[in-house]
Parts: C-alpha cells; structure tokens; sequence
C-alpha cells in the first residue's frame, strides 16, 4: 500500500464519531449486585482534524487513485523506447533504443568499419589488449547497433580473452580513462579529446565495470560525445562504446543523453542460468 493511500485512509477514518455505545448481538443478563450504580455515559469523540489535514487527506485520496496510472505510463514508454540484447553466449547484456537497428557484418569488415566511422572501439581495443598484456583477437566484434539512417551514432561491443580475473588488477578508472585519452589524442583524425567523466559501478554478482565519458573532435565526422563500459568476467574482457554527434550547431539533446547513459548503465554480464 502507498504512503499516499495510508494518509487518505487515516483522514477519513478521523472523521467517523460514533455517537453510541456499542451494541451486542446478545445481551447477557448481569446479576443486580453486579451492576454499577451509574451507567457509563458515551460521548461522542471530537473530531481533531483541522482544515489543513482534511484538504491533505482529500488530495492523498486523489493522488492513490492517479499515481498507479501514472506510474505505469512511464514504465510503459521505457519499455517501448528500449529493447534488451543479451548475448546468451558470450555472456552480456545491454538495452538498446527500439529503433536502432542492428548491423550485420562478418566481424572483420565490422572492425575495419569500427576504424573508419572514428568511434574510437578500434583504438579502446587495442589500448586495453597492450595494456593487460592481452593476447586479443581483432577480428572478434561481437555486435553493432546503429541509429537508422545515422550511422555515426552507434552502440557497439567488443568480447575478447584476457588473463586477469577483474579491471581491478590493472589499474583504477582514472587510470585507465587517461590512457583511452592519450590513445585517441595519438589518433592522427583526432583533432582534440577531453575527458569528461569517470565512474565505477557494481555490476552481476559485484561485477567491477568502468565507466568513461568523453568528447572528441575528429575529421572524420566532427565532435562525438563517447560513453564508454569496461568489465572483465570469465577471463574475458568486455567493452562497450557508444557513439553520437555532438556538434556546438546541433549539441546532445538532454533526452538523447540519458537514453544514452541508460544503455551505458545497462551493460553487464548476462544473468546465468
């Protein structure tokens, strides 16, 4: 029960005065000797509502009646404005914007388009595999999805072996966010890069996963905000980069961007079964 509809309840009970004494169904004879000389004299109780706490009482009532369909129009729209993609077999999961749609290419022509489009999965890849002294399969691109009719804002994972246990291991998130913006200010595209913020979160079963934002400016498409997701489960590294125009004449609108931290925030590995 809501806070709201115990608050109408309790107003409405405060207006009840019972004006009698209560009544049996059958009355039981008392001996006289034991009868009291006066009989107890009922009283109605006063009401202590005041004004103030009868209109919260009222407007407690009306909101336990709408807040339900409320509620349940927001969880609809999310779940309209979202779909979940879990990978049963590399063992991940995300959501993804209903209306993106997803690329189907072998994973080596996926990761030569990653290196063109200038999203930065392609370098992030190759920085963390160097770094964790990883043997990594660069043709091992596990899924791209893709705005429709926009490309350059994309949603992709990568799944690769490693040889550590957790990120942990490595070094912490500013750590390793400082060498992602090293790597990508080396990129001969890049004409800046800036860090914008770092974050760590629990994850499946305390699953230790980094998060990165940044923004590039490239000449291969602009300014791009990045959103960035890195865990390490099953000696596997996982890493999750999100792409979208970011340019000063047409900048993140505040509804994109927490679509888009929604799908960061959602990345993680797969629930087993």
């Amino acid at each position: 029960m809501s806070l709201v509809t115990v608050m109408g309840l309790w107003g409405a009970c405060n207006l009840l005065k019972p004006s009698s004494p209560p009544k049996t169904l059958f009355p039981i004879p008392i001996p006289k000797a034991l009868k009291p000389k006066t009989q107890p004299k009922w009283k109605p109780l006063e009401c202590c509502l005041s004004k103030r706490d009868l209109n919260l009482s009222i407007v407690s009532l009306l909101l336990a009646a709408a807040l339900p369909n409320t509620v349940f129009k927001v969880v609809a729209q999310e779940l309209e404005e979202f779909q979940r993609y879990t990978d049963s077999v590399e063992g991940f999961t995300l959501l993804i914007p209903s209306s993106w749609i997803k690329v189907s290419l072998p994973n080596f022509l996926w990761y030569n388009l990653c290196c063109l489009s200038g999203n930065g999965l392609k370098w992030m890849l190759l920085l963390l595999s160097v770094l964790l002294l990883l043997q990594v399969d660069k043709g091992g691109a596990t899924v791209l999805f893709e705005e429709e009719n926009k490309g350059v804002n994309n949603v992709g994972v990568v799944v690769s072996p490693v040889r550590l246990e957790s990120l942990k291991q490595f070094g912490s998130p500013q750590f390793v966010a400082d060498k992602v913006i090293q790597a990508e200010k080396r990129k001969e595209s890049t004409k800046d890069a800036e860090l914008i913020g770092v974050a760590e979160r629990s994850g499946q079963g305390g699953l230790q996963v980094y998060e990165f934002e940044y923004i590039v400016d490239s000449t291969r498409g602009g300014m791009k905000r990045i959103f960035s997701a890195a865990f390490v489960n099953s000696k596997k590294l996982y890493l999750l980069n999100i792409a979208h125009i970011d340019k000063p004449e047409s900048p993140l609108d505040s509804h994109t961007r927490t679509m888009l931290e929604q799908v960061l925030h959602s990345f993680d590995a797969a629930p087993s079964t």
